[in-house]
């Protein structure tokens, strides 16, 4: 099935042709919107981002833009990490239920990893420079309000 394209009106006026696909998600990063697929039809959010509903198996889909602040679901300490991360061991990865409904997976900064606790209230923010090894997109992170 192809993937439908959906026409976005972003904050300066001008409509793009967008697909539902993950490099869009992290060019959205890129330019500092957190956004996620809306389904038209039953209205769910899909984060990561998905060309069919999973609940009602719509393509009536569109870009929306999600409020950038959420809760502490669950996390986890880091400390053996991968090569690339060595240098910041240890952080911490946790999952975090966003206001609009999505969780959503990412890197928590500025808070010591033992001064976290489930249920704490988090922002997303963004670091939009591209590293220069894997992975290659600008990266979303969760911090303290």
């Amino acid at each position: 099935m192809p993937q439908q394209p959906y026409t976005f009106t972003g904050e300066d006026e001008m409509s793009e042709v967008l697909p539902f696909t993950i490099e869009q998600f992290y060019k959205f990063i890129g330019g500092r919107r957190l956004m996620a697929v809306k389904c038209r039809n039953c209205a769910s959010l899909l984060l990561p981002p998905k060309n069919v509903c999973p609940k009602c198996f719509s393509t009536n889909l569109e870009w929306t833009k999600l409020e950038e602040r959420g809760k502490l679901v669950t996390y986890t300490v880091i400390h053996v990490p991968p090569i690339q991360f060595q240098a910041i061991a240890p952080y911490a990865v946790g999952i975090v239920k966003l206001k609009d409904g999505p969780h959503l997976l990412g890197m928590i900064r500025e808070v010591k990893p033992e001064e976290i606790k489930v249920g704490i209230d988090l922002t997303v923010d963004f670091d939009t420079s591209l590293p220069s090894q894997w992975p290659m997109w600008p990266r979303y992170f969760f911090r303290p309000p």
